[in-house]
């Protein structure tokens, strides 16, 4: 698949901004500063569709964006960084979980983690709330360019053990920095949306 037009359709806080459910969606999660909005430039072709930030945590929204005028892709907001006040945080898992358990057409969520690391207690967390919502399976290893290839495979098998993720789960390391991994995401985005 080629995503050869992206647009931002809403930005929502609550679901009475969410856009009308007459289209498929496919979501993205991650911890604050994964390279969630790096990856979804990568896969858009669009230098700053998604806002890159020096600071974590800055997308405090829900973001969807308009993809080919046939499907949307959402940008949920970062989790797990510290420097944002408890209730910010609070707001964030209220706005999510109203998303995650309402939105009829949302297909699937791709979760992200960091290659580099073990995932963390929220990964883990993240993960177990998308099972429970039947959303899981999909995961995206980033910043595949900070490891060696023979490290790949073997922080690959962290993240599957530290996920519980079964045999039919899927992990993509992907790297926008290099551009690699995103032709195999894009398969399986559209493996979904043919479903």
């Amino acid at each position: 698949m080629k995503i050869k037009k992206s647009d931002i359709e809403a930005v929502a806080v609550k679901p009475s901004q969410y856009p009308p459910e007459n289209l498929k969606e496919i979501a993205f999660a991650g911890r604050s500063n994964v390279g969630k909005s790096s990856l979804l430039n990568l896969l858009t072709g669009r230098k700053k569709l998604a806002r890159v930030s020096g600071s974590p945590g800055k997308t405090r929204t829900i973001n969807f964006y308009l993809i080919n005028d046939a499907f949307r892709i959402v940008d949920l907001p970062g989790y797990g960084y510290a420097k944002v006040s408890k209730s910010v945080s609070q707001d964030w898992g209220e706005m999510m979980e109203k998303y995650l358990s309402s939105r009829q057409n949302l297909l699937k969520v791709i979760q992200l983690v960091d290659i580099r690391h073990e995932p963390s207690k929220q990964d883990v967390e993240m993960y177990e709330y998308l099972r429970y919502y039947g959303l899981d399976g999909i995961v995206v290893a980033t910043k595949a360019d900070k490891v060696s290839r023979n490290q790949i495979p073997k922080q690959l098998k962290q993240i599957r053990q530290t996920l519980k993720l079964g045999k039919e789960d899927i992990v993509i390391p992907v790297s926008a920095l290099k551009r690699t991994g995103y032709e195999e995401l894009l398969d399986v985005i559209e493996e979904l949306l043919g479903e």
